[in-house]
């Protein structure tokens, strides 16, 4: 009952333009409100996307590594019971050790990881190769290694040249580090290709073969700095972690995707929910041109609400119908902001008419993923805005008396 007089009373023609005027001003703050906080949600879940990703194809659904030191030494019943794990798709082992790399006069300081025949499995490097170059990690007596289009600038290395690199490793047993021979290791390895994923792993990583990493650091064969797992696709990410956990014990920590950059996407997302309280704040801003509208309609009606009292009408339903107006001009300018960004968000979706400034990203437009929970979200926080700008004129309209008597 209430919502039809407040359709009644947006539709009804008053008797000055201002309230119109105010009303439809009311009504676009809250489409353009509305519609930034689609946009912007969606953007940063199109890059939210991206990255993870890119991440996807760099880290592995599951890691375990050592709780307390560097390396891992998992027994035989462990990798027994490892292998029966059901939701596991692929695993493999890894060395990481910090090297330099040395290209004639150029040098730079790489994580050179050591993974064996399964870790192309695991992750995707492979379709990041660039040029001529492929994913070909050689042998222990004959090493290869692919580096990051960072480290490879760094260096000046190329792929189609291939001229051998230079890898230098600390000499563990070595007492004079004065002596540049007696504290290094030194090997000479091929350079297979270059990929390139996200700068800070271009700029940073190499990989090579297990057993020659393995050699050079002198670490005995039942060690290894970490075990990568691919799940399989329906997997229970969580469930599998607990196993994994269970299996090698309180020695071994076991990290999902999130769990090994946990960093990275807690900013992206205290970012989104810093941008979306921003914008909230702009819309109760915004919102409150409300307050002028139906503080005028009230006067308007003055004669109406008073009848109503006469009849009977109790203040908490009169209250309700101005409630019902103000979250009635909030919920057409949402659904027509919202109506908008899903418009827009769709044309860019399809053609990139948006981009990117400068040419360093991976792509040179602005992703956008829209998301119904995004939309629900802003639905309330409209219905919220709606109902707190709406309060004061409401309750002024439900307690304050008025007469049937004066002139019209």
């Amino acid at each position: 009952m209430t919502f039809l007089f407040a359709w009644r009373y947006f539709k009804a023609k008053k008797s000055t333009n201002v309230i119109n005027i105010i009303a439809w001003i009311s009504m676009v703050a809250i489409a353009v409100g509305s519609a930034a906080l689609i946009l912007v949600l969606s953007v940063f879940n199109g890059f939210e996307g991206l990255v993870k990703s890119m991440y996807k194809d760099f880290y592995a659904d599951m890691r375990i590594s050592a709780a307390h030191g560097k390396y891992i030494q998992p027994n035989a019943t462990q990798l027994q019971q490892l292998r029966q794990v059901s939701s596991i798709e692929n695993y493999g082992f890894t060395i990481e050790e910090k090297a330099l790399l040395v290209n004639g006069d150029n040098q730079s300081i790489v994580y050179l990881k050591g993974v064996d025949s399964n870790y192309g499995k695991i992750i995707a490097l492979q379709k990041h190769i660039i040029d001529s170059g492929k994913y070909n990690l050689g042998t222990e007596d004959s090493p290869s290694i692919v580096l990051g289009m960072g480290v490879a600038n760094t260096i000046g290395a190329n792929p189609i040249i291939s001229e051998p690199l230079t890898l230098f490793f600390p000499n563990k047993n070595s007492t004079d580090f004065s002596d540049v021979q007696n504290a290094t290791y030194s090997y000479n390895v091929e350079e297979a290709g270059i990929f390139v994923i996200q700068e800070d792993f271009d700029s940073k990583y190499a990989f090579t073969n297990i057993d020659f990493l393995r050699y050079m650091i002198d670490l005995p064969d039942s060690e290894y700095t970490a075990i990568d797992i691919s799940a399989k696709p329906n997997a229970d990410i969580k469930s599998l972690q607990n196993q994994l956990a269970s299996i090698f014990g309180k020695n071994c920590i076991v990290q999902t995707r999130f769990e090994q950059n946990q960093n990275l996407f807690n900013i992206m997302q205290m970012e989104k929910w810093i941008i979306y309280i921003i914008l909230s704040i702009i819309l109760v801003i915004a919102a409150f041109n409300m307050v002028g509208a139906l503080t005028m309609l009230v006067l308007e009606k003055h004669k109406d609400i008073a009848v109503l009292k006469a009849l009977g009408a109790h203040n908490g339903f009169v209250q309700k119908i101005f409630l019902s107006e103000g979250c009635l001009l909030a919920a057409i300018g949402g659904a027509f902001g919202m109506l908008i960004a899903f418009i827009i968000c769709l044309i860019q979706q399809k053609f990139h008419l948006i981009k990117l400034g400068g040419a360093s990203f991976v792509v040179d437009y602005y992703p956008v993923t829209m998301r119904i929970t995004d939309f629900i979200m802003v639905c309330v926080t409209i219905f919220a805005v709606a109902v707190l700008a709406s309060w004061i004129p409401a309750r002024s309209a439900a307690l304050k008396e008025f007469s049937l008597k004066g002139n019209d």
